[in-house]
């Protein structure tokens, strides 16, 4: 038998009266066109009053139109139990703080020991259904809050408030250097470069990526930044800020001052002061702090936060010795 989450409802008001359903579940509910026909398809997906109807007949004062979405599970996902900080958890959401070296979800080469693998452990103990659905990612080496989507709607609801700029994703960073100015913005388009195709490069036929910078503390050799995006490029934060002269600490790929060249110039410059800053922390120094959205169910504004892992505050801590 077919089992379904608890359904999503909405009483139908006097200026709805006459509506189409269809109408209704769109502007109402912000049903997809994707979803609607999803939902068509199952018994319980749409229902007038309790009862499975087509979608376009009209509704009156006081229906009661509701959607059902079928239970999922990741039956792809291997469960696992690896730990991880839950932030936030209802029905419709999970939040967590993801740690540093954890890779999201499972990719080729990389069939367990991902967030994923984890998460659908957590919930099969818990005895509940749900299908992994990250509504973002965070690069492996990049630690901080994550939001993964129990259902298909609420990923829908996010993902549209995302694209609509709507969704406020907050990153701290610890840089080379102090930026001039102390905070800006970086509007540069994104490619992956020609000669490097794993790396991404600002480059004028690049697709369009926009970073806000603000220089929170400078710490004698080194800067701690926070960061909002204006678009979602993949190493956005990285790429730009290494393209005005100020890259991420730690950052083995898009590499900091002293970091680059030969083995044996590498070896010689050990002393150099940007290779000592890039000695403090095993990876990039970038961490997703804050992500705020409308709850899609509720509607409810809510922002999470999400701490220092320990080595970003070791970090800190050894940056503010050297002021």
């Amino acid at each position: 038998m077919t089992q379904y989450y608890d359904p999503i409802v909405y009483v139908v008001t006097e200026d709805e009266d006459g509506w189409q359903l269809k109408k209704l579940l769109q502007r109402r509910l912000g049903v997809s066109r994707k979803l609607m026909s999803r939902l068509k398809l199952t018994e319980k997906g749409i229902t007038l009053n309790g009862e499975r109807v087509y979608i376009s007949v009209p509704v009156k004062i006081g229906d009661i139109a509701a959607i059902s979405l079928e239970k999922e599970t990741s039956e792809d996902i291997l469960p696992q139990p690896i730990p991880f900080e839950c932030i936030y958890e209802d029905d419709a959401l999970l939040i967590v703080n993801k740690s540093p070296g954890m890779i999201v979800h499972p990719t080729h080469g990389h069939y367990t020991d991902t967030l994923a693998n984890g998460v659908v452990h957590y919930w099969r103990e818990k005895g509940e259904m749900f299908r992994f659905r990250p509504v973002h990612r965070l690069d492996q080496e990049t630690s901080g809050v994550l939001a993964i989507a129990k259902n298909a709607y609420v990923h829908q609801h996010i993902s549209e408030q995302m694209i609509a700029g709507q969704v406020d994703k907050k990153y701290v960073a610890f840089v080379h250097g102090t930026p001039d100015p102390p905070e800006g913005t970086v509007d540069g388009p994104i490619d992956r470069d020609p000669e490097q195709p794993h790396l991404r490069i600002v480059i004028s036929s690049g697709y369009p990526a926009l970073t806000y910078y603000s220089t929170a503390q400078t710490m004698g050799p080194a800067s701690k930044v926070e960061l909002r995006l204006g678009t979602g490029r993949t190493h956005q934060i990285r790429v730009h800020m290494t393209s005005i002269g100020h890259p991420l600490i730690g950052d083995k790929m898009y590499q900091g001052p002293g970091s680059s060249g030969s083995q044996d110039q590498a070896d010689s410059d050990e002393a150099k002061p940007g290779r000592m800053l890039d000695g403090l922390i095993q990876r990039q120094a970038l961490h997703a702090s804050e992500l705020a959205f409308r709850h899609p169910l509720t509607g409810e504004f809510m922002s999470f936060h999400a701490p220092f892992p320990p080595d970003m505050a070791s970090l800190e801590q050894a940056l503010i010795a050297m002021i």
